[in-house]
């Protein structure tokens, strides 16, 4: 169930995260809770998979390099290949498609070579191709969304 705090912390930190050395308890001491309930709050939404990270969102190729990738994974086999996949701390998410390239993550790496040895690793570990699409033109999507604080 959705509680107030989780809602506000939805609505006011999806933008404006503190950066400090204790930005959970700078949330606390906003919303006057505590840090655990803040932290607890926030591990809830995790564990619900209404967030599924906590993090900056860097452009691509700001940092490194990064690529979008795709793999073609025999269905009875996604489950662990994603796994794998997901192990590696280069790749920052991955996700099923309805199509023959199934398996979609974004790879981040430190300099192309790395990149490609990222790759090479996955593809030998889990037996598959990667087909890599890096970034041709960057078009920046601003999204948030806004919870309707009156349904709690």
């Amino acid at each position: 169930m959705m509680t107030p705090l989780h809602k506000q912390l939805l609505n006011d930190y999806q933008r404006n995260f503190p950066l400090s050395p204790t930005p959970y308890q700078d949330i606390a001491t906003e919303l006057g809770v505590s840090e655990i309930e803040v932290i607890n709050a926030l591990t809830e939404l995790n564990e619900t998979d209404v967030i599924t990270r906590i993090g900056p969102v860097i452009p691509p190729n700001r940092i490194g390099v990064s690529t979008l990738a795709a793999m073609a994974v025999p269905e009875a086999q996604l489950h662990d290949i994603a796994q794998i996949v997901s192990a590696y701390p280069e790749v920052n998410h991955n996700y099923e498609r309805e199509h023959r390239f199934n398996l979609w993550f974004v790879i981040i790496a430190s300099g192309a070579g790395h990149l490609q040895q990222v790759i090479a690793r996955i593809e030998q570990q889990t037996g598959y191709s990667v087909m890599s699409l890096p970034l041709v033109d960057d078009y920046f999507i601003d999204l948030s969304f806004r919870m309707d604080l009156h349904d709690c």
